[in-house]
């Protein structure tokens, strides 16, 4: 046998392995609850991540060195709780209920505004302020703007070519909650409605020219906006200028790329970080990105981003295989909404982008942020349930150990809901 018989045995087997691997991960994709499993994965990996990544980047500030960590394993509790009412509640109920939380959501961002009633912080008036517990309503104001919307889109889905119809209601409402969102004032979850906003028509079948025509329109507005407040304008004039000042607004974007290159490959090590001593402020929040790679370095930052890859594969999959068009407007707007804010956050974090100050999802330390992306994750899983060939092998096979002390319903086959009122319709 020539020397080159063994290389060429060894090859062959690695490309029978390779193949035997695609094979058997293929069988696996398309079993009934993989779409389960895989989004419950991400969620406990994300959560998990989470808690560990904000002990280690808050365990430097003043005072208590567990102050941050306890508040954001508390407000994990109460989103593990709404994780469980979006896994449990049936779709068609949480649709009934979508026009009473928007306008629930509408009131309580008038309300905030109101001096005395809503808490001035960082220079906008957008929470509440319960002693030490504090919520921001523009949070819970995203679901039920796409739940409703998602209700609107998805009784009018045979029509949503003509423009009049994939714009009315749901534009103008949007644009409603722009207006106190700018008045509070808070550009980044401004951005966020938005990117919910054009993530609904999309899914709702709306023009691809309006669409752009809406995109563009956004985009100019935001720049508006950025321009017309002197902090705002700040940021963007040094994301633009190779020579702005390291020490002024761009002293926490610079900070976060000395954070991500000192991380190298393998990170310094989890808590050894240098960053979050005083050196890159709201390391444990919209800069928590940056810790991640220092510490836990390229590997670290490349499973972040594996795992929202992960949750975007999921989330449409998900809406791909449900034949409800309400469920799947809500979880493929809910799934664009979440990974398009990290893209963001991470973008200016790495400074491909100005610095907006949006979260990343599930990391980053904050209570209402983190209750709500609990509850949409809580929502997706439920709406993971609801595929078709998992209602099937759920009541053939019966539900886990897991379900059933969970007391979780079986899920309900899609049935087309009675006809909508005359005002959606129309």
């Amino acid at each position: 046998m020539s020397p080159a018989a063994p290389d060429r045995s060894l090859g062959q087997a690695a490309v029978t392995g390779t193949r035997g691997a695609v094979r058997r991960l293929r069988r696996w994709l398309r079993r009934p609850l993989t779409s389960l499993h895989l989004i419950l994965g991400v969620f406990g990996l994300l959560t998990l991540f989470g808690l560990v990544m904000v002990l280690s980047a808050s365990s430097v500030g003043d005072g208590s060195s567990y102050s941050v960590f306890t508040r954001q394993l508390m407000f994990c509790a109460v989103g593990l709780v709404l994780f469980y009412v979006g896994l449990r509640v049936p779709p068609r109920r949480l649709r009934a209920a979508a026009p009473v939380l928007l306008i629930i959501g509408l009131v309580a961002l008038v309300l905030v505004l109101i001096p005395g009633v809503g808490a001035l912080r960082g220079g906008a008036r957008s929470w509440f302020a319960f002693g030490p517990v504090s919520l921001q309503p523009s949070e819970g104001v995203k679901i039920a703007l796409t739940l409703w919307g998602a209700h609107v889109l998805a009784a009018r889905r045979a029509v949503m070519h003509r423009w009049k119809h994939a714009l009315n209601p749901v534009v103008p409402v949007t644009l409603v909650i722009f207006t106190l969102l700018v008045l509070e004032p808070d550009l980044g979850m401004t951005i966020s409605v938005g990117i919910i906003m054009v993530a609904l028509l999309y899914f709702g079948g709306a023009p691809v020219k309006l669409l752009a025509l809406i995109a563009g329109g956004g985009l100019a507005g935001a720049v508006i906006l950025g321009l017309t407040a002197g902090y705002r304008a700040s940021r963007i004039t040094a994301f633009l200028s190779s020579s702005a000042d390291p020490l002024g607004p761009a002293y926490q974007a610079t900070q976060a790329l000395y954070a991500l290159a000192d991380g190298g490959l393998f990170g310094v090590g989890l808590g050894q970080g240098r960053a979050k001593w005083d050196y890159l402020p709201n390391a444990h929040n919209d800069f928590i990105f940056a810790i991640i790679g220092e510490e836990l370095g390229l590997v670290g930052a490349g499973a972040v981003l594996a795992l929202f890859a992960t949750l975007a594969y999921t989330g449409m999959r998900i809406a791909a295989r449900n034949t409800d068009p309400w469920l799947r407007i809500v979880v493929a707007t809910s799934t664009a909404g979440m990974v398009v804010q990290a893209s963001i956050n991470i973008g200016y974090v790495v400074g491909l982008l100005p610095v907006t100050g949006l979260q990343l999802p599930l990391i980053s330390s904050g209570g209402t942020s983190l209750v709500v992306t609990m509850f949409l994750f809580g929502l997706l899983t439920n709406a993971a349930r609801h595929e078709p060939e998992a209602v099937a092998a759920l009541r053939k096979d019966g539900q886990g150990r897991l379900a059933k002390l969970l007391r979780l319903p079986l899920p309900q086959p899609y049935r087309a809901p009675a006809p909508v009122s005359r005002w959606a319709a129309r």
